[in-house]
């Protein structure tokens, strides 16, 4: 338990980005599930649609922090290429 209080400045600050970060986790799964759900239908247009407003959700999580750079990239760079797929 804290007890000075710094400890306890930082144990509430520390809680407050948990939830943060949390949600913007939450936020990017989201909009990936739905790229995935609009791939799995076969839908093109909708999975073009959704992966253009996933891009920047995971680019954003990345320069926050809560994803690795590479991860966003690596996303994002498997998810159009399984777009790309279905195209041809």
């Amino acid at each position: 338990m804290a007890n000075t209080p710094s400890a306890k400045k930082a144990a509430r600050k520390i809680t407050r980005r948990t939830a943060v970060n949390k949600n913007r986790r939450s936020r990017v799964r989201t909009f990936v599930r739905k790229v995935e759900e609009a791939l799995a239908s076969g839908d093109k247009v909708a999975a073009a649609a959704a992966l253009r407003a996933a891009q920047p959700e995971l680019q954003r999580a990345a320069s926050k922090g809560v994803l690795h750079a590479n991860t966003a990239s690596r996303k994002i760079s498997r998810l159009a290429s399984r777009l790309k797929a279905l195209g041809a």
